[in-house]
């Protein structure tokens, strides 16, 4: 089972991330992000807390079943759109796990339905996951070894424009939302008909080939919530 918990990312992507929640940190504390606490509900470092905690737990993948014994195909990194992520190493896995990933999916799931709760956006809320979800599906690869992969910056991208669409004040918590939830639905939770065909060890919900479109997604909502709220 310690194949179950891999980080999803090269160590290049990782340290550019790391490096994104610091910059993030240091605007926060001179100031210029100032809108984030009543935009979000959360306070500014909260915010940012839930961000690094994403990071790190984008380690831990949670197991809820395993699918029928399939071939496996046995990878270290795999290159999608020149950018390198890490795969999982099995030899002779008794067939696909199908886990949910820590800090890609349980930690945007649980904010995003505070979010929901607390401004009461079930409406706008389901529209930007659906707009989101529809257009990730179309443009989701399924890649032997490793699970299913999504342009990296189209989440982010598609839930900022739908979130400024649908309310200026609420920007921040529907990009959030939007882009979180509408990335696992429309490339992970879509395509689970296709895993087993995939020879992939693990399969994560919100880890290896979405992991990074859902943490963007959570940057570009902190940014939104600070910059066009009020």
């Amino acid at each position: 089972m310690t194949h179950l918990h891999y980080v999803p990312l090269s160590a290049g992507i990782a340290v550019l991330f790391f490096a994104i929640l610091v910059a993030l940190a240091i605007l926060i504390q001179i100031g210029l992000l100032r809108r984030v606490s009543s935009a979000l509900g959360l306070d500014p470092f909260a915010a940012l807390f839930i961000l690094f905690a994403s990071l790190l737990g984008s380690y831990i993948n949670l197991p809820l079943v395993r699918l029928p014994d399939e071939r496996v195909v046995s990878r270290e990194v795999v290159e999608i759109m020149g950018v390198p992520f890490l795969a999982p190493v099995a030899v002779d896995w008794p067939g696909t796990v199908l886990a949910i990933n820590v800090g890609g999916a349980v930690i945007p799931i649980m904010l995003s339905l505070y979010l929901l709760t607390r401004y009461r956006l079930w409406g706008q809320g389901l529209i930007a996951i659906a707009v989101v979800a529809f257009f990730v599906h179309r443009m989701a690869t399924p890649v032997p070894g490793l699970g299913i992969s999504v342009p990296t910056f189209a989440p982010p991208l598609l839930a900022a424009i739908a979130a400024l669409i649908l309310s200026r004040r609420y920007a921040g918590p529907l990009a959030y939302i939007g882009g979180c939830v509408g990335v696992l639905v429309g490339a992970d939770l879509s395509n689970l008909g296709v895993l087993r065909s995939l020879g992939a060890p693990v399969a994560s919900i919100g880890g290896a080939g979405t992991f990074d479109g859902v943490f963007l997604t959570g940057v570009i909502a902190v940014l939104l919530a600070s910059l066009v709220t009020g």
